[in-house]
């Protein structure tokens, strides 16, 4: 089931995003953030969880990419999903209903930056109909100090 996130769901979602930071190839953060500061750096709206058996196995979520008004309907998005769960489809529900939430809230466009060896991701990007747009090589290093190439993927809302 998927269903608007709340703030109880905090404690849930950071186990599943420390499941990336342990993994490393996900995300450039170092530590998982506090929820006033995962609050503080989402969009309030468009923020998605699927739930299965009462329990959150996954999320999805917008971010701003800048504070300026003509990019207001530009966001970066973002799917987790617990690595028990993976391979099920939850990804591609998760990312699915965020787009379609964006477009009712009238983002007209969504980009991922994706570490390019998360070839799982670029596909699941795809099969959504996301495009890749570009590769920035080499960007940063990731917690256990190897450089990260990433894949910057967009999605666009047919808004004139």
């Amino acid at each position: 089931m998927i269903r608007q996130m709340r703030a109880s769901d905090y404690e849930a979602m950071a186990a599943i995003y420390r499941q990336s930071l342990e993994k490393g190839n996900v995300t450039f953060q170092m530590t998982c953030p506090t929820y006033v500061e995962w609050d503080a750096s989402h969009i309030p709206t468009c923020r998605l969880v699927f739930e299965e058996d009462g329990r959150v196995v996954g999320y999805a979520m917008i971010a701003p990419t800048s504070s300026r008004d003509c990019y207001r309907g530009v966001a970066e998005s973002s799917v987790y999903v617990d690595e028990t769960y993976r391979r099920r489809g939850i990804g591609r529900t998760l990312l699915s209903a965020l787009m379609a939430e964006a477009r009712a809230e009238g983002f007209w466009m969504l980009y991922a930056a994706i570490f390019s060896n998360n070839e799982a991701s670029i596909r699941l990007h795809k099969a959504c109909g996301f495009r890749v747009i570009g590769t920035r090589e080499r960007i940063a290093r990731d917690r256990f100090g190897q450089w990260q190439s990433t894949t910057v993927m967009e999605w666009r809302n047919d808004i004139d």
